[in-house]
């Protein structure tokens, strides 16, 4: 089982708990997008912008988790935590209020604002930490 472990506020961690948050979103930045997403052009998949051909049709597909562990508390010692199953996965560009792209510069390079939008499912496994 491949899974995403992620850091989380108190309050979200406790919605899904409750089972009243169904969604956890996270920025995708130059900085993550490894963890995030993957980019496929001519059959070939390319974990690396920089690596993909100069040519070609690009989409950029989510990677593909089974669940999401998801960690709350103090970065000391044993964290609670929540293993959730993924029942879907999205990237979410996000637009402006004309529906245009919003995009930003880093490094020199023109990049859209994208989410990945988690939907969740069933928590698998629950832990309290101590």
């Amino acid at each position: 089982m491949k899974v995403l472990t992620l850091s989380i506020k108190q309050k979200y961690f406790d919605e899904i708990v409750a089972g009243t948050k169904t969604h956890e979103c996270r920025d995708v930045t130059p900085l993550n997008s490894k963890k995030y997403i993957r980019y496929v052009c001519d059959g070939k998949e390319y974990v690396n912008d920089a690596d993909l051909p100069q040519e070609g049709e690009v989409d950029v597909v989510p990677v593909k988790y089974d669940a999401i562990k998801l960690l709350t508390g103090a970065y000391s010692g044993k964290r609670p935590y929540i293993i959730v199953e993924v029942i879907d996965a999205a990237i979410v560009i996000l637009t402006d209020e004309n529906d245009n792209c919003i995009t930003y510069e880093y490094e020199g390079k023109e990049y859209m604002m994208a989410q990945m939008d988690y939907t969740l499912g069933k928590i698998l496994e629950k832990s309290e930490g101590v």
